[in-house]
């Protein structure tokens, strides 16, 4: 690390002004900079610890009023990506930060822009009280890894943390040291824009996959410089907006509260995330941002936790839109009594906490452990020890967006494809293929594969289908292509607002479609790269119709006509209304946005360097009338499955999906056999053993992931018809069989129940093993009292 004169000299200043805190401190980190290794056992996430606590006792006991609230206070440095601009000038700002009287900044990014800001707060302020950087580092920093949704899609833990550690490692090399990741919402509607940048429709597979990313992001030590202070969100309920519009009501129960939305983030606290964010919905009336049980009685009273709560952008000043407040005093002392500790872009507490105060309308105990908080998450950071930590040049030039960082971006991304089909095993195509035709706005977008919220990813910088392509063949293949149509008229250029450029779809022009079916005539085979442009789906982008915009399928009709050795290489950030295209094509991969090295990763499937692992972590609906659409449904009086009129279905749809939750298929073939219980009866606090033999009966080497679905009989709450439990994903050679067992105990089995409480309830379970929701096999087995 390294350390110049003036550093040095601003932290002593820093030392002698905490005297009192720093009897116990352990001065600047000499050490080199280490790997984010989560796999030790021992883990210094956020805890309150006492030498820590002594440190933030003695600093609380030289701050005044306003210095506290300060620390409350977060800034957008500048435009980008995220939120509405700021009105505010740059000069209130920098006087703020002189003062000491700001806790944190957003969107500022660089080591050169965070050392002058770090510089502004340490030369010039009282107590030099370090800053917190933040950044919405959602998949990835500049190496770009698939959309959250589509990475999840990996079902791999192991991926997924890994892409953590390089995204916290490119961040914290510019200068950040915390980001607003992971987001845990559950979501269960295609039509909700945000969709994309969660883990879909299940609380299980959402749970895992968040502590995955918290410990690739946080590691075993946030002190290490090259980890940051993760953040989960949007506590909570914002997945399941009404209708899928974006920033809507929530309408659901205490006891689907607590056994769908809550258990992610009961996970990440239990896991010592540093903060978490609360969300922009209301829950039955009461916005989140002002939501006393969430925020205070449950996060920081029943679980405990001693992170801070930063607002999304804006939202505390929302609350007057919200109806909830009248004006921006009154919404300051709901937030800050609801335990909403950082005001992120509204304004609001540096305007009213102090006169708050001063009138007993919001306890200053409560204001000094919000800024204990968000000071605790500071010293686990090392701030106090070295304010500029995280202001490494050297690192800046060689940590970000490296080969050894794109060869990992390139992994992930072809384990996150999803093959939905394949008829006659059209795929893997041979690399000495005569002829391939490839085709559609998407071929050879190098812009939309890197997704909405990009972070540093730079426009055009991903490797498209097209360049994958060619680079995969032979020297002898003809590898034609056209455009077709253009999807979108213009796309956002670099440089402009994605929350006010609208997107404008192509339905007039057709005239590049005649040199498309052309190409399709010549080639053995044609690649269609269709689907969603890379802002159709993220903040703000909720829509009615999730099927092709535009002229997409009147492209593959006419294609269609010439050829019908159609690979859809579908792109997209949502699930799809697809059932048209699907019933017209032999092959469908789901490609979701992939990131930098997504037309490779592309390649390495359609031409079996890679045999597709890939299982959907979210339905896909024959028509978009049936969302909300998610397989764990409950039971209804009528259930489906009846012959008569009057049951629980559509007249003119079915019930359940085209593509269900955890379905993926493969180049080979998994055989499922020999389902076992060790025993068939277990008491409440009892345990049992599932096992299972699964066989590869194909002719090439894959992967498959293992899925065990329980469903509870009967329970004094209706239960899900079923719900996943747990998962294992292994290779499998060609006639090779594993056996996997399973463990089922009372925390697979509880659930929050009619009597306000975690618990087994005694009674009838069925229990399934398979490869999808839809797996077969199945056994029971009963829970009996003690």
């Amino acid at each position: 690390m390294k350390v110049n004169n003036k550093t040095l000299f601003v932290t002593v200043i820093s030392i002698k002004l905490l005297a009192i805190l720093l009897i116990s401190c352990q001065y600047l980190d000499k050490g080199n900079i280490v790997e984010n290794d989560s796999q030790t056992t021992e883990n210094k996430s956020i805890i309150n610890d006492e030498i820590t606590e002594r440190k933030i006792d003695s600093v609380l006991s030289l701050m005044t009023i306003d210095e506290k609230i300060g620390q409350l206070v977060q800034y957008s440095g500048k435009w980008d990506a995220t939120g509405p601009s700021s009105s505010v000038s740059d000069q209130y700002k920098n006087d703020k930060l002189r003062k000491g009287e700001v806790g944190a900044m957003l969107n500022v990014s660089s080591v050169a822009s965070v050392r002058e800001t770090q510089r502004i707060v340490m030369e010039n302020s009282r107590l030099k009280i370090p800053l917190l950087f933040g950044y919405d580092v959602i998949h990835g920093y500049k190496t770009i890894f698939p959309i959250p949704l589509g990475e999840s899609a990996s079902w791999d833990l192991d991926i997924m943390q890994q892409s953590a550690v390089i995204s916290a490692k490119e961040a914290s090399a510019s200068g950040i040291n915390w980001v607003f990741a992971p987001m845990i919402d559950v979501s269960r509607d295609a039509r909700w824009g945000r969709i994309m940048e969660g883990s879909g429709e299940d609380t299980y597979l959402t749970t895992v996959i968040g502590v995955a990313k918290i410990k690739g992001l946080q590691g075993n030590d946030l002190s290490n410089s090259n980890t940051v202070a993760a953040c989960a969100k949007h506590f909570a309920g914002y997945g399941f907006a009404e209708s899928g519009r974006d920033y809507n009501t929530i309408n659901i129960g205490e006891f689907e509260l607590h056994n769908t939305i809550l258990p992610p983030f009961k996970a990440a606290a239990n896991a010592g995330v540093a903060t978490f964010m609360n969300a922009f919905n209301d829950i039955d009336g009461i916005p989140s941002t002002g939501h006393k049980y969430l925020q205070r009685d449950l996060l920081k009273g029943e679980w405990n936790w001693p992170g801070f709560v930063v607002s999304d952008w804006g939202s505390i000043g929302e609350l007057i839109a919200h109806g909830y407040a009248s004006d921006l005093k009154q919404a300051s002392e709901i937030a800050l009594n609801a335990g909403s500790d950082m005001d992120m872009q509204s304004y609001a507490y540096e305007a009213s906490l102090k006169e708050l105060v001063k009138e007993d309308n919001v306890a200053l105990s409560l204001v000094d452990d919000a800024v204990r908080r968000v000071l605790r998450v500071k010293f686990h950071l090392g701030l106090f020890d070295d304010p500029y930590k995280y202001c490494n040049e050297e690192r800046e030039q060689n940590d970000i967006y490296n080969q050894a960082h794109l060869n990992v971006a390139r992994d992930v991304a072809k384990k996150s494809i999803v093959l939905l089909k394949n008829n006659n095993q059209l795929l893997p195509l041979s690399k000495s293929v005569s002829s391939v035709a490839v085709i559609g706005p998407l071929a050879n977008d190098k812009n939309t594969p890197l997704g909405n919220w990009r972070a540093k990813g730079e426009y055009n910088s991903a490797v498209s289908l097209l360049e994958g392509v060619k680079q995969a063949v032979s020297k002898n293949t003809k590898v034609y292509y056209e455009k077709g149509v253009a999807l979108t008229i213009p796309t956002i250029k670099p440089g402009e607002n994605q929350f006010s450029t609208p997107i404008e779809f192509n339905t007039t022009d057709t005239s590049g479609i005649r040199k498309a079916v052309e190409v399709a005539k010549k080639a053995e085979v044609v690649l269609l790269a269709i689907g969603e442009d890379a802002y159709q789906t993220g903040e703000g982008r909720s829509q009615v119709d999730i099927g092709f915009k535009g002229l997409q399928l009147e492209l593959l009709e006419a294609i269609k006509k010439v050829n019908k050795n159609i690979v859809i290489v579908l792109m997209n950030g949502r699930p799809m209304d697809i059932r048209s295209a699907s019933e017209m094509v032999p092959s469908i991969l789901e490609c979701w946005h992939l990131g930098s090295q997504s037309g490779n990763a592309i390649a390495d499937v359609i031409f079996g360097d890679y045999n597709p692992s890939g299982k959907l972590p979210v339905s896909f609906p024959h028509h978009v009338g049936q969302e909300p659409l998610y397989y764990n449904q409950k039971n209804t009086g009528r259930p489906y499955g009846l012959k008569q009129v009057t049951y629980s279905a559509y007249r003119d749809a079915p019930r359940f999906a085209l593509y269900p939750f955890g379905y993926g298929l493969s180049y080979t073939t998994f055989k499922y056999d020999n389902l076992t219980l060790n025993t068939s009866e277990i008491k409440v606090n009892g345990e049992l053993e599932v096992s299972v033999n699964v066989t590869n009966v194909g002719d090439r080497e894959g992967e498959e992931v293992v899925q065990l679905y329980i469903r509870d009989l009967v329970g004094s709450l209706v239960r899900p018809i079923r719900e996943l439990k747990g998962f294992k994903k292994m290779m499998l050679k060609p006639g090779e069989t594993k056996t996997v067992t399973f463990l089922i105990n009372s925390e697979t089995l509880q659930f929050y129940s009619v009597n306000k409480k975690w618990e087994v309830e005694p009674g009838d379970f069925d229990v399934w093993v398979g490869g999808s929701s839809k797996a077969e096999l199945k056994e029971r087995f009963s829970v009996i009292n003690e």
